[in-house]
């Protein structure tokens, strides 16, 4: 299931931080007509989704294409120079010998993808217009955390890691983007999937 609108605020909504001058406005590359109908394809769709609106920013990221090893597109969104004067969230990566150790004891694994995550994170109110970016239709800036920017991963750990606090280590981990549930038993790894589809669910992270 994916999400189809803006999912609600968090307290660990994305705040994002700088430690320099704001970045100018990015160029506008010249785009191929079939580059043009996926960018605006895109657009389209997040503007009715309310993940993008219609920004005045001073600092706005140039789009581009870059082609996929199987010759499709793949729309990007070049944030480096955001990315370079961004405070860093270091909320850490668990290291496998850490998980190996909460894993003690258990013997079955459900690993759960969440589908677009970190478009399904808010950015902090007034932070948005950080993550604008320009096209030639008009520009646009996110409520919800865009890939290529340099904190969604950490964010994306933080925000799911406060939603399940309750369940943490118990028998659910955030490892990279995906949820990882495990259990000493089929009877009990029933209840705890079931657990986390519904917590997801009650918070809008679609999957």
């Amino acid at each position: 299931m994916k999400a189809e609108k803006l999912p609600p605020h968090h307290a660990c909504d994305n705040h994002i931080k700088l430690e320099g001058l704001l970045p100018p406005v990015g160029v506008i590359y010249s785009l191929s007509k079939h580059e043009l109908e996926k960018l605006w394809s895109y657009i389209s769709k997040n503007e009715e989704k309310s993940f993008i609106r219609t920004s005045s920013s001073s600092t706005q990221a140039p789009v581009l294409f870059v082609k996929k090893k199987d010759g499709g597109l793949c729309l990007c969104f070049d944030f480096c120079k955001l990315n370079s004067v961004t405070r860093k969230n270091s909320y850490p990566v668990p290291p496998m010998n850490k998980l190996l150790t909460v894993f003690n004891g258990s013997t079955i694994f459900s690993k759960i993808y969440l589908h677009g995550a970190y478009n399904l994170l808010r950015i902090k109110e007034g932070d948005g217009h950080l993550t604008a970016f320009r096209t030639k239709y008009s520009s646009y800036e996110y409520l919800v955390i865009p890939f290529g920017f340099t904190n969604a991963p950490a964010s994306f750990r933080n925000i799911v890691n406060y939603i399940f606090a309750d369940f943490l280590n118990i028998f659910f981990v955030v490892y990279l983007d995906d949820i990882i549930v495990f259990s000493s038993s089929e009877e009990e790894h029933v209840k705890h999937v079931a657990s986390v589809l519904q917590r997801l669910r009650d918070n809008n992270l679609f999957f």
